[in-house]
């Protein structure tokens, strides 16, 4: 349990002006390298295909094939990067035996709506142009990396594209608002971050835009047709709400969502291996979902070609 950790004064301190920004870069990137560095022996392939910017990571003994995971980090559209990321990505790879392509997306607030949503449906085209068939592709994500999936998967049903065979969710962030997040601060702190500086990091994103706008609000139409969906959040953090507000929102449109809400754990928590003991259990847990997944998806489509 993590709930005696807290960056909470830190993150409050810091001003969102170009020197704020870069020291939370800073911070953050020190502080998952700290306590989540990748796997000793990972292999990291840097990609820069036109518009596509990112990093291929498989962890020790893993190969590449013709399965993978399409991760998208998260911290706010603003902050991380593929390689504060690279060690989640490396544990990720270990446990489902798979290479992980970690995308690059552009940052606010150099890079506003829609930069960040743009470039990570080119990543999932480019995966598909490259060989990659959509059911054998998993997306996951984290954070504001969660709410750029979901619209990922919205997209694909508003442009008729293959949906992945699956989609993992750490400490999803869904509403941009940050009503949710601030009903559940009523209830019990968040030990990273409040959900008003929450609020005005991510407005260094959306600033300028309709609040209302489809690929920020997120609506999903009755009858949609999305993957499996798997949600992992911490009990401590305000996000929390989120990944409750989305699972019920996945089985109102009739799509299948699992929620876990770990007991005692903070935001992102797969991602701090050094810290957290549980975060190797859940990303275990994301892991066999993961594999189950793909393992169906093959199922299926073997008994449609027979």
């Amino acid at each position: 349990m993590v709930t005696s950790v807290t960056l909470r004064p830190l993150t409050s301190a810091l001003p969102l002006n170009a020197r704020g920004v870069w020291a939370s870069r800073q911070l953050i990137a020190g502080f998952m390298s700290t306590l989540g560095p990748p796997l000793r022996g990972t292999k990291v392939v840097q990609v820069r295909s036109g518009a596509v910017r990112g990093e291929w990571v498989a962890a020790p003994g893993v190969e590449f094939g013709d399965r993978a995971v399409y991760y998208i980090h998260g911290s706010g559209y603003v902050i991380c990067s593929a390689r504060t990321h690279r060690g989640l990505a490396s544990r990720l790879s270990r446990a489902t035996g798979l290479p992980v392509f970690l995308t690059d997306y552009r940052l606010a607030p150099e890079h506003p709506f829609p930069a960040a949503a743009d470039d990570i449906e080119a990543g999932y085209r480019w995966l598909l142009e490259r060989g990659f068939l959509a059911s054998d592709l998993v997306v996951a994500g984290d954070s504001a990396g969660g709410h750029l999936a979901l619209d990922l998967m919205i997209e694909n049903v508003r442009t008729a594209t293959p949906q992945p065979a699956a989609c993992v969710m750490f400490s999803p962030l869904v509403d941009l608002s940050f009503r949710l997040s601030a009903d559940q601060e009523r209830v019990r702190p968040d030990p990273m971050i409040t959900a008003q500086g929450a609020r005005e990091l991510v407005a260094l994103y959306t600033a300028g835009h309709d609040a209302e706008h489809t690929r920020l609000t997120l609506k999903l139409p009755a009858g949609s047709n999305l993957p499996p969906i798997l949600v992992q959040a911490g009990e401590v953090e305000m996000l929390s709400a989120d990944a409750r507000y989305l699972q019920q929102t996945v089985r109102a449109a009739g799509g299948s969502c699992d929620l876990e809400i770990w007991p005692g754990q903070m935001h992102v928590f797969q991602a701090l291996s050094l810290l957290v003991p549980e975060a190797n259990h859940a990303v275990a847990r994301a892991a066999h979902f993961i594999t189950t997944s793909l393992e169906q998806t093959a199922t299926l489509t073997e008994r449609r070609v027979s």
